[in-house]
């Protein structure tokens, strides 16, 4: 046995074809590094202001309004900073007097937190359910926005995506956090009046950006509150549309994050769209957890198979094998950024899976696993 975790060698034969597997930032395709490369003096180092990148944010919108296949009166916008601005951005503008959220994570948790503590709403109500499950918004009175992840990155548990019974009728809108769901996920975007996320995860970008896909409610919504309530400008969701209908932000953006994204976009719609995608992270699925079910120290982390998330795999580890020095053996080989939720503090790895991922990767990926685990003895 060697005498550390990283001295063991995995057969070259075992090895992934591409060894990164972190949950955000994702992996990005050598595709889209070319493409950056050859984007040369335009559209990097040019006004946002200009054609050029205006190009790149027009081409951004088309496509995810394609990718989503957005209804009638959708809309696409998108602003400065990620999915957290985008919490603040929809506590002052899209939430009237009182918001539910189902929190059952680390980031629908951080959501509920932000609009619990807005002077000027009412405490927020929060339904909650531990870490590994899935909690769902119910109908209640006086609650005007309904929040939730599709996806919790934290802990690899997916919730379905299907408005409140009753909820449009009565006006309320709901806010769903797609930002390691989209893309990834199945999603009917008429169940939602924002659909937001950021581009590092299945987009293969950088973060610093947040997108939204919007209903014409959630555009009334802005619009209503921000006539009467004092809005930071940069937190401003109509002055965030102005600028979208203009293929522009208000602030200078990353142009590297727009391009690395549009090319991805591209790649996702060649490729077969929303149907395509959902396919592949599927099949990465069943590799994980079928293989996670037939070991005897390995264990899906989320027990319901209708709440794993198809993007975001987590398996706990039996206690007597250390996660850390099955992470410092992968590491070793290149087999990175498959560490647990920081703050989830468990004997775990946690896999992406998003649609640059292939699936026989993830499928290599167990089969290093095993090997690093006979080595350990």
């Amino acid at each position: 046995m060697p005498t550390t975790p990283a001295a063991i060698r995995i057969p070259t034969d075992l090895l992934p074809g591409d060894g990164r597997f972190g949950a955000g930032p994702s992996k990005v395709r050598d595709a889209q590094v070319s493409a950056l490369a050859a984007a040369g003096r335009s559209p990097l180092g040019t006004s946002h202001r200009q054609e050029p990148v205006r190009a790149l944010v027009r081409r951004i919108r088309t496509g995810l309004a394609e990718l989503f296949a957005l209804p009638e009166g959708y809309e696409v916008a998108l602003g400065n900073g990620g999915s957290t601005a985008f919490w603040d951005v929809a506590t002052f503008c899209l939430v009237r007097e009182r918001a539910q959220h189902a929190a059952f994570g680390e980031f629908g948790a951080k959501f509920a937190k932000a609009t619990s503590r807005a002077p000027f709403l009412a405490q927020s109500s929060v339904v909650e359910a531990p870490a590994g499950t899935v909690a769902h918004c119910h109908a209640e009175e006086g609650v005007d926005v309904y929040a939730w992840p599709h996806n919790e990155t934290s802990t690899g548990a997916a919730s379905p995506v299907e408005r409140v019974p009753g909820s449009r009728e009565a006006g309320t809108l709901t806010v769903v956090d797609g930002t390691s769901a989209a893309g990834g996920l199945a999603l009917d975007v008429a169940q939602t009046d924002a659909y937001y996320f950021a581009p590092q995860k299945s987009f293969g970008s950088d973060g610093g950006l947040w997108l939204a896909l919007l209903s014409p409610d959630a555009v009334a919504r802005a619009a209503e509150l921000e006539a009467d309530r004092w809005v930071p400008e940069f937190l401003s969701l109509t002055t965030a549309l102005t600028n979208s209908r203009q293929d522009q932000t208000l602030n200078t953006p990353a142009v590297a994050t727009l391009l690395l994204m549009a090319e991805q976009l591209d790649w996702m719609l060649e490729q077969g769209g929303l149907e395509w995608t959902t396919a592949r992270t599927a099949a990465s699925a069943a590799n994980l957890y079928g293989w996670a079910e037939s070991r005897p120290w390995a264990t899906p982390f989320v027990t319901d198979p209708a709440e794993r998330s198809d993007v975001v795999g987590t398996i706990d580890l039996d206690e007597a094998l250390p996660a850390g020095d099955v992470l410092a053996a992968l590491r070793a080989n290149g087999v990175v950024d498959t560490f647990a939720y920081r703050k989830l503090g468990r004997n775990q790895l946690r896999v992406a899976m998003f649609p640059a991922i292939d699936p026989d990767d993830v499928a290599a990926f167990t089969a290093c696993v095993d090997f690093v685990v006979e080595q350990l003895g």
